[in-house]
């Protein structure tokens, strides 16, 4: 399993294209906190929330292009037949590719910690809500498990990477925002909007981010991991 989790890694850094996916990630939350119009600066006090509204739509773009090629690239290159020779199963090589993709997507998130540093260093008063923060961080890397299992999931059902790339795009968006939006329809009323607000991930995401950690987020988190490498296992059962 760590072969596999090694390999993915490897080949996304065996190219200038990791590394530019993770500069555009850090350097457009940089320029959105610092630089931009309604910066930190202006608004006078400590606070990383322009940099928690913005992270979760650039990781919808940045996951799907990590994930894509998982098991898109292995389809359409033949080189699945040899992953099915290893000494592994099915379980094993989904988790590795698991794996590898979401370290490099916490490799992504990871410098933006320096951050928390940042701010609390040019704060005059009392500085960030230090447990607020921590629970919006939390809430992000959960984030990008979740898009990072859709993403491998969406891999697994084509051998053509930029279709693995749109499908894991549209799931991200209908599954992050799409509940939400839907739940808002005046036709609705607030009983039946509420239950479908609970299926989408912006739901449980906005509660973290506030730094409430509820162990029915998690749940919730934990449950659609489990159900998108359920449905990829599935999908590579018909290989």
């Amino acid at each position: 399993m760590w072969m596999i989790c090694k390999k993915e890694w490897q080949q996304f850094f065996s190219s200038l294209t990791g590394y530019i996916f993770i500069i555009v990630f850090l350097l457009a939350n940089g320029l959105a906190l610092f630089v931009f119009e309604d910066n930190i600066f202006s608004f006078g006090y400590a606070t990383l929330d322009k940099y928690f509204q913005l992270a979760p739509w650039i990781l919808l773009l940045l996951i799907p292009a990590i994930t894509m090629k998982s098991f898109a690239d292995e389809f359409k290159s033949g080189t699945y037949e040899v992953l099915q020779t290893l000494p592994l199963t099915k379980q094993q090589i989904i988790t590795g590719k698991y794996l590898g993709s979401l370290f490099v997507a916490f490799t992504a998130i990871l410098p933006t910690l320096i951050y928390i540093i940042s701010i609390q260093q040019l704060s005059v008063g009392d500085g960030l809500d230090v447990g607020a923060t921590t629970g919006a961080f939390i809430g992000l890397f959960i984030l990008a498990s979740i898009f990072t299992a859709i993403g491998i999931c969406s891999s697994s059902f084509t051998n053509n990477a930029v279709i693995a790339f749109i499908i894991s795009l549209i799931a991200c968006v209908v599954l992050y925002f799409g509940f939400n939006a839907f739940s808002k329809l005046s036709f609705l009323n607030n009983n039946w909007g509420y239950y479908i607000g609970l299926l989408g991930i912006d739901f449980h995401y906005s509660s973290i981010s506030r730094g409430v950690v509820d162990s029915r987020d998690l749940i919730y988190f934990f449950s659609i991991v489990i159900l998108m490498l359920l449905i990829t296992s599935k999908n590579l059962l018909k290989q």
